[in-house]
């Protein structure tokens, strides 16, 4: 899709390679016609390599120009491990797809693919995420589905600015890291089935983000962000069977929330005859929940016997002007402390004084 007159390698591999000639595909998107000649020959070489499905152990490196690939399928084979070698030298990857192996990690030399827009991990034992993940600017789709993931590197939102879909369920994670809510690209962030005990407080930065599935993480998490109803691009939600027993009032404001999943939480608000009544009767409801939060009148707050003697000028208070407070009536109530309230009577009352240290009889 990438490139004009790519070529295809299929299986089997050396059959392939010595003695068939290889399929060209046609690109769907022309070459700009500003593209000088040494550019067409360049991308006429690049290839489409697809090993799938050949139960492969190790890559058969000896056969294969790796810069010369552009897309490679390694996917549903018995693989280990991807030398650190072979990435550093997929230097024109595109989309590197490794899906169902036994992959226990990631080469540290993944940061090396400039050019890579999707990444497909799925279906692996991997454990972790190289920080060196961050260095794939151009990642636009990243797959780590039903894997062992028990955390993402901190950072991974700084620098991944161009992912659009970050897909990662079916792992472990117990959180999502604060940097997450700097990928302003993604417009798809799916969580489930994992071990989430919060999300991040600032969602709201993600305002390209059109699903967000964060279900059947069970019995861990227990309730939403308020940020998450300022999330203005949101078209479906799905936070179903988990133990969230109320939805905040700010998804009242998600005007382009088509889809709502609630279900398999002991949700009180809104309650369950108007989750009934669908999507809209659920943002109707916490729209008015939140409206009538803000008519409520503020309590008043009582105010201390402190705060009142500084209110009325005891304790020299400098928060007025002095003649004003020379025209000012003690209240009666704090008349009887007024002449404990000079320097000399509240130097005896002083922390200093009270916690400091006794001096010795001798001294």
């Amino acid at each position: 899709m990438m490139y004009e007159n790519q070529r295809t390698i299929h299986a089997p591999l050396h059959h392939q390679l010595q003695h068939q000639q290889l399929r060209k595909i046609k690109n769907h998107n022309r070459r700009p016609r500003h593209q000088d000649h040494h550019e067409e020959e360049e991308e006429e070489k690049l290839q489409i390599v697809d090993l799938s499905g050949l139960s492969l152990e190790s890559i058969p490196t000896p056969s294969l120009n790796f810069a010369l690939i552009c897309k490679l399928n390694l996917s549903c084979n018995n693989l280990q491990e991807i030398p650190e070698s072979l990435t550093a030298r997929l230097l024109n990857i595109v989309a590197l797809d490794v899906h169902s192996n036994q992959l226990r990690s990631l080469p540290n030399s993944i940061g090396c693919l400039s050019k890579l827009k999707l990444l497909n991990i799925s279906g692996n034992l991997i454990e972790f995420l190289p920080k060196t993940i961050e260095n794939c600017r151009a990642l636009e789709e990243l797959k780590a589905n039903f894997n062992k993931l028990s955390v993402l590197p901190e950072t991974i939102g700084f620098e991944l600015i161009n992912l659009k879909k970050l897909s990662v369920n079916s792992n472990k994670l117990l959180f999502l890291p604060h940097s997450t809510s700097h990928l302003t690209a993604l417009r798809v962030l799916d969580v489930r089935l994992n071990c989430l005990r919060t999300l991040p407080d600032d969602l709201e930065n993600l305002i390209n983000l059109e699903t967000l599935n964060v279900s059947q993480n069970f019995q861990y998490l227990e309730t939403l962000p308020y940020s998450i109803g300022l999330l203005l691009n949101l078209v479906e939600l799905d936070v179903s069977y988990n133990k969230i027993k109320s939805l905040p009032d700010s998804i009242g404001c998600l005007k382009k929330l088509m889809n709502l999943s609630v279900e398999g939480n002991p949700l009180v608000s809104p309650p369950p005859e108007v989750v009934e009544l669908g999507v809209y009767a659920v943002k109707e409801y916490m729209c008015e929940r939140m409206n009538s939060a803000y008519r409520s009148p503020p309590s008043k707050k009582k105010t201390s016997w402190v705060g009142k003697l500084v209110k009325y000028g005891t304790f020299g208070a400098r928060g007025k002007e002095r003649e004003a407070r020379e025209h000012f009536v003690m209240h009666e109530q704090f008349r009887a402390i007024a002449g404990l309230a000079t320097p000399r009577h509240v130097s005896m009352f002083s922390p200093k004084r009270l916690f400091s240290p006794r001096k010795s009889a001798s001294n």
